[in-house]
């Protein structure tokens, strides 16, 4: 469900933290925070799921909270609750793994009720919402695009948006993964195999790449160093010298990459993550690299399929 460019932002994420420790990490540390990072999009995801289904089964407790005026008008008690039995949102309520999910992270804690009433009211206000309750007959195809509209309703609020962005640190770095993960769930629910949140290849690929920088760091620099010509290497970019690194080992180390993917990822991660230069600096430096080892025969790549 990761993609490998989530992947290699989560590694560079915990080399960097890595780089600005006082004292040496303890063996583990490292990776520990990297399953960490991979929780918390894992976590996101969860969330954006949860928050559909809160705005979605409000209209019950609409229902009741109406029905339970000392005098309750006739509005009130025809509080339309069809969408509380709709197929999509039971599969959702019934996903053993993604109530699990919930029951360990206790996402009711920080959502924000109002926030989910608000969108309630204005869901229900909706023309495709109306057309769905106006029809009394249940009809597969229409249950699922009402819950797809849903997600996309609550999915595309700029208040919700706020909300998760406050409340998660790597909202910028997953809300693209996260918020499609989540709209494809919403088309299949029942499958969000959250204990399979990232496939064992992936895994393995993200640790092997952090322990391969970490472990041959030095090594890497030997690589980067004489590429500089009038850089002081003092002065560049954190970031961009992680990157590099990161680059320089999977041209060495991870024979199934091309050459061209590698160079063509860290291009587009320095240009988001460092400075407005560091792209094109990044791209000279593992290009150059890059033809110094298929020119003196160090440069040993596998014939691959599709790397994403």
């Amino acid at each position: 469900m990761i993609s490998r460019r989530n992947i290699r932002v989560k590694v560079m994420q915990t080399l960097y933290t890595v780089s600005t420790m006082e004292e040496t990490p303890k063996p583990g540390a490292a990776q520990a925070l990297l399953s960490k990072h991979f929780e918390s999009t894992k976590h996101l995801f969860s969330y954006l799921l949860f928050a559909v289904h809160e705005v979605a089964a409000y209209a019950e407790k609409d229902a009741f909270q109406r029905s339970a005026k000392h005098l309750p008008t006739e509005a009130d008690l025809r509080v339309n609750t069809k969408i509380a039995g709709n197929e999509w949102l039971w599969r959702l309520k019934e996903d053993p793994v993604l109530q699990q999910h919930w029951k360990a992270t206790k996402p009711e804690h920080t959502l924000d009720k109002d926030l989910v009433r608000k969108l309630y009211l204005q869901l229900v206000e909706t023309p495709e919402y109306k057309a769905y309750t106006a029809q009394q007959e249940r009809d597969r195809q229409a249950e699922r695009n009402m819950m797809q509209f849903v997600g996309d309703f609550v999915m595309g609020d700029e208040a919700f948006i706020q909300h998760v962005e406050d409340l998660f640190t790597n909202w910028a770095d997953d809300a693209e993964l996260t918020l499609g993960l989540a709209k494809a769930y919403l088309s299949r629910p029942g499958g969000a195999e959250l204990n399979h949140f990232i496939s064992a290849d992936k895994l393995q690929f993200a640790q092997s790449l952090l322990a391969t920088v970490l472990e041959k760091g030095k090594h890497l620099e030997e690589y980067i160093y004489p590429k500089l010509k009038n850089w002081d290497a003092e002065r560049i970019a954190s970031v961009d010298m992680i990157l590099m690194k990161m680059g320089v080992a999977e041209f060495l180390y991870f024979e199934t990459i091309p050459p061209k993917v590698t160079i063509n990822e860290y291009i587009e991660l320095a240009k988001e993550y460092s400075t407005s230069q560091s792209g094109q600096f990044v791209n000279g430096i593992l290009d150059n690299i890059h033809k110094e080892l298929g020119a003196t025969g160090r440069l040993h790549k596998t014939e691959y399929r599709k790397f994403s």
